[in-house]
């Protein structure tokens, strides 16, 4: 009986798939779900996105896109042609063949996994589960998720996995802003509860991404997602570590690490910077270390890098005072500019950027502290950052702010900033991104990580201000 019927239902999924009659959902429609729904749409199914979210759900339906890697034009055009439409109806979901489950996995506050999301997504979905349905899990997670958290709530339905629907972990691999490697031509890695399940994400997967890499199992799949952005965050530590280094050792850090580059093997490049941000690589690999502290197995070098990077925040502070003091001003009543907001460069997103923290810190410390960012017009209150002043608003970038500045700190290297003119205006900077290291114009004073590259004027060290009131950027 249950051979007849795992047969029948993944024979069906099957046909739907391969002749293009499959209904696709995706769930939440953020920085993954909405590039993954348009690749979906793009390959011809009909795609149904569902969020929580009135507000984003009415503006993706509008064709008005609030994710920077989806243009509106796209958005537009596949709603247009009804092959995408979002609701908060989860009903909508019953009528789906495939459902790709794309919600947040944040940290708590003591860096324990909050599956809530995932639980939450879970519970919507058994409540409309049925026969014949193929579940893929692309949230970042600790290994065990699918298996022990996920699959349980799915079938409170009462349905089998393998036998009534199908369940696969695929890791979502999206670099906001990357203008080479995106959702479609991104490897896609996957793995499934049974074979079966494997293979009927395959050949859904196959149509929408032009690689597919299967692995042997969900835990597989999801290890190899916390092991990619553990990777990362323990060579961008080692690079801020190096960094503190060349400090002592009155070396140019940049010089170090362009001259090892060139090497042809063996190496991998990582900058330093003013510590780690986004939804991935400061929180991914403590989903790992928690899962191994249930084993008893101690993550040593995932606690001391990130250690190491969650200190980067401090230690530009610290240097900044130290820069401020060589020129006899105190932190404490000094105008600050920070010149980037946003985690990384040429993007709106704000997730877990070290520019937030410093601005704390600064602000702590007794700073007036303005920011210009070109790609975050404003800093909300989201009810997690804690800074004064909020909303704070991008101050344009003028001779006016950069003169006014005492101190310039560049935390994010946006492509469209003009850093000679920064560098032209400005008195003292602080270069946390290496942008201005080897910068011969200009009078500013720059110092770097590591160390002091050019010397020029210096603002007059009795002065003692406030940031004067000015337009905010459009």
């Amino acid at each position: 009986m249950e051979s007849s019927t795992r047969n029948a239902s993944a024979d069906t999924l099957r046909e739907a798939i391969s002749s293009n009659t499959a209904v696709a959902g995706v769930i939440g429609l953020g920085y993954v779900g909405l590039p993954l729904a348009m690749e979906v749409a793009r390959s011809g199914f009909r795609t149904i996105g569902y969020d929580v979210s009135e507000s984003v759900v009415s503006r993706v339906n509008r064709g008005d896109s609030h994710i920077l890697d989806v243009s509106s034009e796209i958005l537009r055009a596949f709603v247009g042609e009804g092959l995408f439409s979002a609701t908060t109806d989860a009903g909508a979901l019953r009528s789906c063949d495939t459902i790709s489950i794309c919600v947040p996995t944040p940290l708590s506050k003591t860096k324990d996994p909050d599956l809530s999301y995932i639980a939450a997504a879970a519970q919507t979905l058994a409540k409309v589960l049925r026969p014949g349905q193929l579940i893929i899990l692309e949230s970042t997670t600790f290994p065990g998720t699918t298996r022990d958290v996920l699959l349980p709530i799915l079938e409170q339905s009462g349905l089998k996995v393998g036998v009534d629907f199908f369940l696969c972990f695929s890791p979502e691999r999206v670099d906001p802003g990357n203008t080479i490697w995106n959702t479609r031509n991104t490897p896609k890695v996957l793995g499934g509860i049974a074979q079966t399940d494997l293979e009927l994400a395959k050949e859904f997967y196959g149509r929408v991404f032009e690689t597919v890499v299967p692995v042997q199992s969900v835990e597989a799949a999801e290890l190899v997602k916390v092991y990619e952005n553990t990777f990362r965050m323990i060579n961008i530590a080692l690079a801020n570590e190096l960094a503190q280094m060349c400090e002592k050792l009155n070396v140019d850090v940049w010089d170090v690490i362009d001259a090892a580059a060139t090497k042809p093997f063996g190496f991998m490049k990582f900058t330093p910077g003013p510590g780690l941000g986004g939804h991935c690589i400061p929180l991914d690999p403590h989903y790992l270390s928690w899962k191994m502290r249930t084993l008893a197995f101690k993550t040593r070098m995932i606690e001391v890098a990130s250690d190491i990077n969650a200190e980067m925040p401090r230690f530009v502070v610290r240097k900044a005072a130290d820069f401020l003091n060589t020129r006899g001003k105190a932190i404490s009543g000094s105008a600050v500019l920070l010149v980037g907001v946003a985690y990384k460069k040429d993007i709106d997103d704000l997730r877990e950027s070290p520019a937030l923290e410093i601005i704390r810190l600064l602000q702590e410390k007794g700073a007036e502290v303005a920011y210009h960012d070109p790609h975050c017009p404003v800093i909300h209150d989201d009810g997690h950052t804690e800074l004064q002043g909020l909303p704070m608003q991008s101050v344009p970038l003028t001779n006016e702010t950069l003169s006014f500045a005492d101190l310039v700190i560049i935390t994010t290297d946006h492509s469209s900033v003009d850093y000679h003119f920064v560098a032209d205006h400005a008195s003292l900077i602080l270069d946390t991104r290496g942008v201005l290291r080897r910068e011969t114009a200009g009078h500013a004073t720059v110092v770097t990580l590591s160390g002091t590259d050019t010397t020029g004027e210096y603002a007059d060290p009795s002065r003692r201000h406030v940031w004067p009131r000015v337009a905010a950027t459009s």
